[in-house]
């Protein structure tokens, strides 16, 4: 049986970033179709091959954050490494890059440059602050965009310091922008006559921005500064985390006003459930301490287990607070193909996660894991901008690639 067709085979992407935002849209692109061809400094590569858990000197997260990607070495700073990507350039669809604004610019690989040789290229740009405004040439890290965005303020509980998420979201928020915006800039040059590129311009701290729901609104018209409210929802209930007989803690949303009646029908509170003050999320909201009091007091008599089975005769939304343990240990992970075992060189087994989206028809797939540093120099080089063989084998030897 033949494979399915991914959606974005022929999209051919040029990634010149490192590290985590742009080379996570990277892998979006890649895992469903898109020829990726990732940039990297001629020695060490891309930083993220070195952090966190290695296995054989290499991240196990580049194994996932680079799959499908072919790699290939450049040294950008040469004038004949810039040359390089200028003829690779005429080849690809788009350039996918996360420098400081203006550094493209200074190896003479800015927009006006790359579409003199490709009018129709795109080039996606991800940077701390984008590349207009008075702080475009400000370095920014995705922790930093996290807190200049907004997300921190909002983050922990009201009389302790803000804190972070456990991973880099601000720059894969972005990353997920750099997909969207990438793929609506494609089918707009697909659309036009004269198949004219145009430039992405992806800040992160926009991009966590973007996520505050009517928090800007809200201040606006009433000149409220929503705080940290800990493990709550401001202004929705009864949506919280609740102690458990068996000392674990469960979330459980009860803010639908159908879901509310369910609940607290479950808990035994049928005077909350019927009683009208409760019937909408703001009479709720105005007496979430009482209505979160009720539930805790019923959490507390049971098992995490107990509470999730009742919940869930009951249809109301509930859930443990997993760790990876519990992840990769759950039947619906499994179900869903969120687990995937790889094989690595060495021979040793990997579990990594699935494909995000699912598509019915063209899915993507993991077809390779992060490969070596430069193993696809003799494939783009030689077949795909054709260098001789002597140009190539002259230009590794002076360590342009």
């Amino acid at each position: 049986m033949l494979s399915k067709r991914k959606p974005l085979e022929g999209v051919k992407i040029l990634e010149l970033g490192n590290l985590v935002a742009a080379p996570y849209a990277g892998k979006l692109f890649a895992e469903f179709g898109a020829e990726v061809i990732k940039v990297e400094e001629p020695k060490n590569g891309d930083p993220l091959r070195n952090w966190r858990v290695m296995h054989e000197d290499t991240s196990v997260w580049w194994y996932v954050q680079s799959r499908n990607k072919k790699s290939v070495t450049i040294n950008l700073r040469e004038a004949e490494g810039q040359e390089i990507v200028r003829k690779l350039i005429g080849k690809v669809d788009v350039v996918l890059e996360n420098f400081k604004p203006g550094t493209l610019e200074r190896w003479e690989l800015g927009y006006e440059e790359l579409k003199k040789v490709n009018p129709s290229i795109i080039l996606t740009r991800i940077s701390g602050y984008g590349q207009t405004g008075p702080y475009k040439e400000k370095p920014g890290f995705g922790s930093v965009a996290e807190a200049i965005g907004g997300l921190r303020y909002l983050t922990g509980y009201p009389d302790r310091p803000p804190v972070r998420a456990g991973i880099a979201i601000g720059d894969m928020i972005a990353g997920l922008y750099a997909v969207i915006g990438t793929l609506m800039a494609l089918r707009a040059r697909d659309e036009d006559p004269e198949k004219k590129g145009q430039v992405v311009d992806v800040a992160l701290y926009e991009a966590v921005f973007s996520l505050l729901e009517g928090i800007l609104p809200e201040y606006d018209l009433t000149g409220l500064v929503r705080e940290r409210t800990g493990s709550t929802l401001p202004g929705i209930a009864p949506s919280n985390t609740y102690k458990c007989a068996d000392g674990k803690h469960i979330v459980i949303g009860g803010n639908g006003d159908r879901i509310f009646q369910r609940l607290m029908t479950a808990i035994g509170r049928n005077d909350l459930a019927n009683d009208p003050l409760y019937a909408s999320n703001q009479g709720r909201a105005d007496h979430v301490e009482l209505i979160d009091g009720a539930i805790e007091e019923w959490t507390k008599k049971h098992s995490m287990d107990e509470v999730r089975r009742i919940l869930d005769e009951a249809s109301v939304p509930v859930g443990p607070i997993y760790g990876i343990n519990d992840i990769v240990n759950d039947e619906h992970y499994q179900a869903r193909d969120m687990l995937k075992e790889i094989v690595l060189e060495d021979g040793v087994k990997m579990t990594v996660p699935g494909i995000v989206p699912k598509l019915s028809e063209t899915p993507g797939d993991i077809e390779w894991n992060g490969p070596l540093l430069g193993a696809h120099n003799e494939e783009v080089y030689t077949d795909f901008i054709g260098l001789s063989e002597e140009e190539f084998k002259r230009l590794r030897e002076k360590g342009v690639i």
